[in-house]
C-alpha cells in the first residue's frame, strides 16, 4: 500500500498541495485552515466527553463557540489568540481509551499511516462530517476537495523532514506513527514496555 501511495502522493497530491501553497493568498489559506480546524475542535470536544476528559472537552467546545460566534463561522481563530488550548482528541484515541486494541498497522493510500483502531475511528469521523450534510452539492464538493488539500499542504514540511532524516522511510513513518498514537492515547504517559523476559 505504501508503494502505491508514494508515487501517487509524489506525482499528484503533493504538487497540487504545493500549488495551493504557492498560488492561494496566505489570508485565504489561513481562513480555510481555521474553518476545518473549527470542525476538528468540535469533534475533539465530543471525544473529550466520551473519554471523560471534561477540561479538554470544555476547552474544545469553548474554542468552537468563540470561533464560530466571533470568528465568522471559524474563519478567524480568535480562541488561539485568547490562549484556549486545543484538546486534539479523536475517535481512535477514544477507542484506545475504552480499551480497544490498536490492531495491525495499516498504510492507506492517499490517507497515510493508520491502524485498525484508528482507521475505524476515521470512518466514524468521516461519516459524521457536517460537510457531507450541506445540501448545496457545489459547496459540499468544494469543501470535500479543499479539506484534504489543506491537510496535505500543512504536511509539506513534515514530508521534507522524513525524506532527509530516514534511510528507510516506510519503517521511519511506521515507528513514528505508532509511538505518537500510543503517546496520544495515554496523554503522554504510556505504560512501560514489557520486557520479553518478564
Amino acid at each position: 500500500m505504501y508503494a502505491i501511495h508514494e508515487p501517487l502522493d509524489e506525482n499528484v497530491v503533493k504538487p497540487v498541495a504545493q500549488a495551493y501553497l504557492d498560488y492561494t493568498p496566505s489570508p485565504l489559506r489561513t481562513a480555510i485552515h481555521n474553518f476545518f480546524g473549527n470542525i476538528e475542535d468540535f469533534f475533539s470536544g465530543v471525544n473529550g466527553l466520551l473519554q471523560g476528559k471534561l477540561d479538554k472537552a470544555g476547552h474544545d467546545f469553548g474554542r468552537v463557540m468563540v470561533n464560530t460566534g466571533f470568528g465568522v463561522l471559524g474563519l478567524i481563530d480568535i480562541a488561539s489568540d485568547a490562549d484556549i488550548p486545543r484538546g486534539g482528541e479523536d475517535f481512535g484515541q477514544t477507542f484506545g481509551h475504552w480499551g480497544i486494541a490498536q490492531g495491525p498497522y495499516l498504510f492507506i493510500p492517499l490517507i497515510g499511516p493508520s491502524s485498525f483502531r484508528d482507521g475505524s475511528g476515521l470512518l466514524v469521523r468521516i461519516a459524521a462530517s457536517p460537510v457531507l450534510y450541506i445540501p448545496a452539492w457545489e459547496v459540499r464538493t468544494v469543501l470535500e476537495i479543499l479539506g484534504p488539500i489543506d491537510l496535505r499542504a500543512s504536511l509539506i514540511g513534515t514530508t521534507s523532514l522524513v525524506e532527509q532524516a530516514a534511510l528507510d522511510r516506510y519503517t521511519f513513518i511506521r515507528r513514528s506513527y505508532l509511538q505518537r498514537r500510543q503517546y496520544e492515547v495515554y496523554d503522554g504517559q504510556p505504560p512501560p514496555v514489557k520486557d520479553e523476559d518478564d
